[in-house]
């Protein structure tokens, strides 16, 4: 196997064994892992540093909050204080109403969701810094978690409840990084659009000193009439040195 698609695949593992351990690996395991590749200390460094930058602990789970942003704080310890009002449960308590739960009492549910909403905040912070705000990831998950709480009837022991509640809202999490980012490069690939039509008919109405049309743009630019009629629409009609009337 080539080195740099077993070393990509080795950080990919070494990744998934830390989510999987509460983001956190050993120092053994990551050497273990790369052992076949033999890196240098450098090298090896730079792993270390890249684990890091996507808040893998090593040994030790890392501080999470040195990675927020100060708004992201502010909003954080707003909500916390938030939270504070709600009752809390014991294990014993805990292990109670998620049967109750598991066995379809809403008020049980209602306990319950309300039990694991600082779990969303941790959660949320390991997916701080991905694009989206934090707010809405934490919102992601609450729903996640309001959701979760009305199928824990499939499980056969209560245990099994927080392991389940706690990967629908890594997915939620995930799933709603995934879908920002679709939208943001459809956003980029309009803009991109647009912004190409824009310069072109910019350029040529600075040479004939008026607003310029569709067949004139496509003869000087060489962009397709439809190219340009979707960028004038996907502006709202705001590429000024198109005359007004020049789409139909």
């Amino acid at each position: 196997m080539d080195r740099e698609i077993l070393f990509a695949k080795t950080l990919e593992q070494i990744k998934k064994t830390a989510k999987d351990q509460g983001n956190c690996v050993s120092k053994e395991q990551v050497e273990e892992a790369f052992a076949p590749l033999a890196l240098g200390k450098e090298q090896m460094d730079m792993v270390y540093d890249y684990l890091h930058q996507n808040k893998i602990g090593i040994g030790q789970p890392v501080d999470l909050d040195e990675y927020l942003a100060d708004e992201e704080k502010d909003y954080l310890e707003t909500y916390l204080e938030e939270l504070q009002a709600l009752p809390k449960l014991s294990d014993g308590e805990l292990e109670a109403v998620t049967l109750s739960a598991m066995a379809g009492d809403t008020d049980a549910q209602s306990r319950l969701t309300e039990s694991y909403l600082p779990d969303v905040v941790e959660i949320a912070k390991l997916y701080a810094g991905q694009g989206v705000y934090l707010e809405d990831l934490v919102g992601e998950g609450n729903v996640a978690v309001a959701m979760g709480v009305t199928m824990l009837g499939a499980l056969e022991h209560a245990s099994e409840a927080q392991g389940m509640i706690g990967k629908m809202i890594m997915d939620a999490m995930e799933n709603y990084i995934a879908q920002n980012a679709q939208e943001a490069k459809k956003d980029k690939r309009i803009a991109d659009k647009v912004n190409k039509v824009a310069d072109a008919a910019r350029e040529l109405s600075e040479e004939l000193h008026r607003k310029v049309t569709v067949d004139e743009v496509m003869t000087e630019s060489g962009l397709s009439r439809k190219t340009i009629e979707d960028a004038v629409r996907m502006s709202g009609g705001k590429i000024e040195d198109i005359a007004d009337n020049a789409i139909s």
